[in-house]
């Protein structure tokens, strides 16, 4: 950083993409996800037909392999039982202590995505400025604080709308609520957290485009973003249509409900089959 050939791009006071010529000629590009998720400096030299990519080394890319399958997986399987608990509302007979509990089960899967997505970016290697060009490895970390960061706040911000979804999963076994209980203690939670996971996609859109508009059909991070971001969108629809209406006791739309929690729950299983193919 401050060094007068190195240019800096990125959302505000973020920056997400580093440009500069290393001293053995050509140009070396850091970018925050492809180098967090992936490990990766791509190096361009003259005359080369493609870039080289400089790569982390072997401790850095097994941690970061692990952290990736866990959090993948966790989604695939969180995104799994929330479609079904959404199915079994909408299709089946079970009563609302079963659906409860097939959502409450797939939350802690998200629970545990979210978390490990913040170990991700807390853990990963970390970019030397200047000079050719190198990622280095930092002793494991279960924490850090680093709100500078554009990557870590929207691991933050999504790991704490899933903690969100956590309080209206155990509010929804509760029995005898009131109308206004209901919306209180089950219906806001969702919404929150529907809003932080919506916060946290478009955070992470602004990381990878670095602060612009952008279309990358080509870029696997790009649709996992996307589609993540869709599901967030679905989730907020269904938390909106399932608000209790004080003077009758029913839901706004029952059907919307169930169908926007099942297309959004699919949306992050996808999510997590399509994160399974950006390991290092």
């Amino acid at each position: 950083m401050g060094q007068p050939d190195q240019r800096a791009e990125g959302a505000g006071p973020f920056t997400t993409r580093l440009t500069w010529h290393p001293p053995g000629g050509g140009t070396a590009v850091w970018e925050s996800r492809p180098a967090r998720r992936r490990g990766l400096i791509a190096v361009h030299r003259p005359g080369a037909a493609a870039p080289r990519q400089v790569g982390a080394d072997d401790t850095a890319l097994g941690r970061l392999r692990r952290l990736n399958a866990v959090a993948a997986t966790a989604f695939v399987i969180g995104g799994a039982l929330f479609a079904a608990g959404a199915a079994v509302a909408q299709f089946g007979s079970a009563d609302a202590t079963t659906c409860a509990s097939v959502y409450f089960a797939g939350g802690l899967f998200f629970n545990t995505g979210g978390y490990v997505s913040l170990l991700q970016v807390v853990n990963a290697p970390r970019h030397v400025p200047g000079g050719e060009g190198a990622l280095v490895t930092r002793p494991w970390r279960w924490w850090s604080y680093e709100p500078a960061r554009l990557d870590w706040l929207s691991a933050f911000v999504l790991f704490a709308g899933t903690l969100v979804f956590a309080v209206d999963l155990l509010d929804s076994f509760l029995q005898g609520l009131t109308v206004h209980q209901v919306n209180r203690l089950i219906w806001a939670p969702d919404v929150i957290g529907c809003l932080l996971f919506l916060i946290s996609g478009h955070l992470a859109f602004a990381e990878i485009c670095h602060g612009r508009r952008c279309v990358r059909r080509r870029d696997l991070g790009w649709w996992i973003v996307a589609v993540n971001q869709l599901g967030s969108v679905l989730f907020m629809v269904s938390a909106l249509a399932a608000y209790t209406r004080p003077a009758t006791g029913s839901l706004v739309n029952a059907d919307i409900a169930n169908w926007g929690t099942l297309a959004g729950a699919l949306c992050f299983l996808v999510g997590g089959v399509l994160q399974h193919g950006e390991r290092p």
